[in-house]
């Protein structure tokens, strides 16, 4: 079962997630942030991963740590539920648009963390979040998960480029954990992710 159950505390964030990498797209996401947990509820359903998510931070600060520690343990977990990650594909690619916005994430669950991100906003904040925490927050998933992440995107609407933003890391990070039927080996020529 390709499954992950954490919880982390720290004096700024209290976080407990639950995600299955064989899911259908089931979310219950609430971090205090409607537009965070709106996006989040995206990159679930279109990963078609189940996912729940209960995070108390200092929000009465700002987002900043909140998004960060919840992009840490939703990364740790990715990790936990691969597991060796015999089988999976490894490699995922998605290009997603949402009206004048598009975004494209290539993706690799090789066990070396990296990000290249290129994302253009037309203002500072969406829904009430400021867009550089979308980058904080793939930052922190892939330096914990020990994913590689390349990130392009564009458009006029804020809202649009990053909900397509994490649609396209959803899909291409599905694509990536799929299991390759009658393959156990672990895709790496070093034998080990």
């Amino acid at each position: 079962m390709r499954r992950a159950e954490l919880r982390r505390a720290t004096n700024e964030t209290e976080i407990a997630l639950v995600l299955d990498l064989d899911g259908t797209g089931k979310a219950d996401v609430r971090t205090g942030l409607a537009f965070f947990d709106h996006m989040l509820n995206a990159f679930a359903r279109h990963g078609r991963f189940d996912l729940t998510v209960e995070a108390a931070g200092d929000l009465a600060v700002d987002a900043h740590h909140t998004v960060e520690d919840v992009g840490i343990v939703l990364g740790t977990a990715l990790k936990q539920a691969l597991g060796e990650g015999r089988g999976i594909r490894r490699f995922g690619f998605a290009a997603v648009p949402m009206d004048e916005a598009l975004a494209r994430c290539a993706v690799d669950c090789g066990g070396r963390a990296y990000l290249v991100y290129d994302a253009q906003f037309s203002g500072h904040t969406v829904g009430g979040m400021d867009v550089s925490l979308v980058r904080h927050f793939l930052e922190s998933v892939c330096q914990h998960a020990g994913c590689t992440l390349h990130l392009q995107a564009y458009g006029r609407n804020n809202h649009h480029v990053v909900e397509a933003v994490f649609k396209a890391v959803g899909v291409a990070l599905r694509s990536a954990v799929a299991l390759e039927p009658g393959n156990e080996s672990v895709p790496s020529t070093k034998g080990v992710l």
